[in-house]
């Protein structure tokens, strides 16, 4: 899928947003904070986001034959006895997850000022990766800006955005810096 997103002005350059079929999964990357327990994974249609659950799996593992109560109970055991949080993600279209640091983490990372928001982005980028929601975006150059059809040549490219409002930020941003450096050069 493609889509041409803006055009300047001139109609010299444009961008178009393109599907990345090839998306890494972000949990491979080595600089993840969070760990993360599969709740479910729907009768085996989703693999486990993080297939060893992290420092607090046998906590889980303990807590988990109570589905009513279950979730409730690990969130307040991190809490009360780790100093951590723990947040919850049901996506439509994946597994359900647990997705956690503990005190000592948090401090670590941020003195427990922001950890919530590291989760969070974590586990927004996890499930756009999973639901195939990663894009790239393209600069193209025309010489002919007037033509019917004019012939578009590449002239930059980025590829994994997680997130289409994301990538479509990033892409306008792209745009304009060609736009505004071809503005200086015609100077």
């Amino acid at each position: 899928m493609s889509d041409v997103l803006a055009t300047t002005e001139d109609g010299r350059f444009r961008v178009r947003l393109v599907l990345d079929e090839h998306a890494d999964n972000p949990r491979h990357d080595a600089e993840t904070l969070a760990h993360v327990i599969t709740i479910d994974t729907h009768l085996g249609q989703y693999t486990p986001v993080d297939p060893k659950g992290g420092p607090l799996a046998w906590a889980w593992e303990r807590l988990k034959w109570n589905r009513w109560t279950g979730v409730d109970t690990f969130t307040r055991y991190v809490s009360i006895f780790h100093g951590g949080i723990v947040l919850e993600s049901s996506p439509t279209n994946g597994p359900r997850s647990l997705w956690y640091m503990t005190g000592a983490e948090a401090v670590a990372l941020d003195a427990g000022l922001l950890t919530e928001g590291y989760i969070e982005a974590e586990m927004e980028e996890y499930e756009a990766w999973a639901s195939g929601d990663v894009w790239g975006f393209i600069v193209e150059e025309t010489d002919e800006p007037d033509a019917d059809e004019p012939e578009w040549e590449h002239v930059d490219s980025c590829f994994g955005f997680y997130g289409r409002p994301y990538a479509r930020a990033q892409a306008r941003e792209a745009l304009d810096f060609y736009a505004a450096r071809d503005a200086v050069q015609a100077l």
